[in-house]
């Protein structure tokens, strides 16, 4: 038998006649009548009317009164572990082990389909759910059962859903193609591979720049990448390391875990310097010495107190990352974590490393959403106004090629990085990579809209006014603003006061290429747009006309209908 609760009352019975009003009964419970004057306890149970509602299991709650965020888009309940998969969605690990392992990708209600290629934990989210189950008094959700979420996952695989394709992605993946695809197509550029190199005078000399020029074998994009980061040269393929594996690279990679893991400060720092001239001298090392314990052994050398240990962690960590096979092991080894902290409180020099570490593992795809949930984005904006010249330089890069993941877009924006971005264009700052950025932003809603209250349209058209402006810089702006178009009539509208019109007809007439192409197609849209407001006018007041003349001339207070225009109407 199950007790609910129970109400103990104790009374002590004393003689009526001094306590009368005692012996009253309680309303909505029963008292025994003493019949003796000699003192009794009384014991008095009462069950409570509300008692289901106060023992109900804390975990259950009305799924209205769920958050949103907080809930997996397969279970629909509040996630115990929830993940960030590539794609930037939130699931239960669960469920997303049960999707891998069934082979099944879900279409979401938004119509988006997720990647489930590169899973990491959401310890903020994690955290958050914690703290709002503690508010409302909730037990903390608990891990869903595997053989659960299969079979969720198989009543979700019979539906076999469509996805769905809003019209307004379907305008911009055809309007914006000829600016924003040579934009957003890496292999269309061939980046060089970061080197960082010891000098022979000291270990804490910074990373050189290996500047080699390598020519563009295919035709640029629009907004191509001119200027490689102050880090890259020339690398060798993945089908190379093979056969340059040195044959004791084992023996020499348990000597460097050793010296690594010392105690002593000078081993440490020796162990660095002769990595980082490996590392950049023998390509084909980078590949076998990137393992899971040397990395685990940077872990703690990266944020060490010792510059120079610091220093030279970081730069060892650029030239493993230059090898295509170790950007992921990187990731997911915990590695960058440990950069963003070098970002933010770490020497000058370590920070234009971390910039360079965090650009060229932004390189593969598998990276991009990972690097902006660990909270990468904002200290790189922090760089790329601070910083020095090279950390400038990978610091937008980097930027641009974060921002090449709708997530990290949305969270650009909601960091408030566009007013930073067009005040460094204003200046005339880096303007060049920036427009890479602004470009890529102007591939979502919220960015085009964010630039719109920013007063983008007024700052890139005084921008276009300037004589003294050189054609790319020229070029990416028109980019932008073609970008900033597909805003429909709120760009119509801005732009007009900017007096758009006026100087696109200018630059048609001075430019050609895919410069004049998208200032033509910008001019048309604004003078059909012109016309058909105009038109519309017209006929307006046309309508506004003749509805007024039939009310004037309508019978009402004489047969002829002469007397209708009167002081009543």
């Amino acid at each position: 038998m199950e007790f609910q609760e129970a109400l103990v009352k104790l009374a002590i019975h004393k003689t009526p006649t001094h306590h009368r009003d005692f012996f009253h009964s309680i309303p909505g419970k029963e008292t025994a009548k003493v019949a003796s004057m000699k003192p009794k306890w009384k014991v008095l149970f009462q069950r409570s009317s509300s008692a289901s509602v106060s023992r109900t299991p804390r975990h259950q709650l009305q799924p209205k009164s769920i958050p949103q965020e907080f809930s997996c888009p397969i279970s629909g309940s509040l996630m115990a572990d929830p993940v960030i998969v590539s794609s930037g969605h939130t699931f239960e690990r669960v469920c997303v082990e049960a999707c891998k392992n069934m082979d099944f990708t879900p279409t979401l209600n938004d119509g988006s389909v997720p990647d489930f290629s590169t899973v990491i934990p959401n310890l903020a989210l994690k955290s958050t759910i914690v703290n709002w189950c503690r508010n409302h008094s909730l037990n903390p959700p608990k891990p869903l059962d595997f053989s659960k979420a299969q079979e969720l996952v198989r009543t979700l695989s019979s539906k076999k859903p469509k996805p769905h394709i809003g019209e307004e992605g379907k305008r911009i993946s055809i309007s914006d193609r000829n600016f924003i695809q040579g934009v957003k197509d890496v292999p269309s550029v061939k980046l060089d591979h970061a080197v960082t190199e010891l000098t022979r005078s000291s270990s804490e000399e910074s990373v050189a720049a290996a500047a080699v020029t390598t020519p563009i074998s295919v035709v640029t994009p629009p907004l191509q990448l001119t200027d490689r980061p102050s880090c890259y040269s020339s690398a060798s393929s993945s089908s190379e390391i093979e056969t340059l594996t040195p044959p004791n690279i084992n023996g020499e990679e348990e000597s460097f875990v050793t010296k690594l893991k010392s105690s002593q400060a000078s081993d440490i720092e020796g162990a660095l310097i002769e990595l980082r001239k490996i590392t950049r001298t023998q390509e084909s090392s980078r590949a076998v010495l990137c393992t899971p314990r040397v990395l685990s052994a940077f872990r703690s050398l990266i944020v060490s107190r010792y510059v120079n240990i610091q220093v030279n962690s970081v730069a060892v960590l650029v030239n493993l990352s230059l090898e295509k096979i170790n950007k992921v092991k990187i990731v997911r080894s915990g590695l960058v974590p440990d950069l963003i902290d070098v970002l933010k409180s770490g020497s000058p020099e370590a920070q234009e490393h971390a910039c360079g570490a965090l650009f060229s593992l932004a390189l593969d795809d598998h990276n991009k959403t990972a690097i902006g949930v660990l909270g990468a984005l904002r200290p790189l904006m922090h760089m790329l106004r601070s910083g020095n010249e090279r950390t400038r330089h990978d610091s937008a890069l980097a930027l641009y090629h974060l921002s090449l993941v709708q997530s990290n877009r949305s969270k650009l924006v909601k960091n408030g990085s566009v007013p930073v971005l067009l005040a460094m264009v204003k200046s005339g700052h880096m303007t060049g990579r920036v427009f890479l950025i602004l470009c890529n932003l102007t591939s979502g809603s919220d960015g085009r809209a964010a630039m719109l209250d920013s007063g983008a349209v007024e700052c890139l058209m005084s921008l276009l006014r300037r004589n003294e402006l050189d054609e790319s810089t020229r070029e990416g702006c028109l980019a932008v603003l073609y970008g900033l178009s597909h805003a429909g009539l709120r760009f119509k509208g801005l732009a007009k006061v900017a007096g758009a019109v006026e100087e696109l007809a200018e630059v048609e007439k001075k430019t050609s290429g895919p410069t004049r192409d998208k200032a033509r197609k910008m001019l048309e849209m604004l003078k059909r747009g012109s016309e058909e407001e105009q038109e519309e006018v017209d006929w307006e007041a046309l309508l506004d006309s003749g509805l007024t003349n039939r009310t004037r001339f309508r019978p009402g207070g004489g047969k002829d209908g002469s007397c209708v225009n009167s002081s009543e109407f």
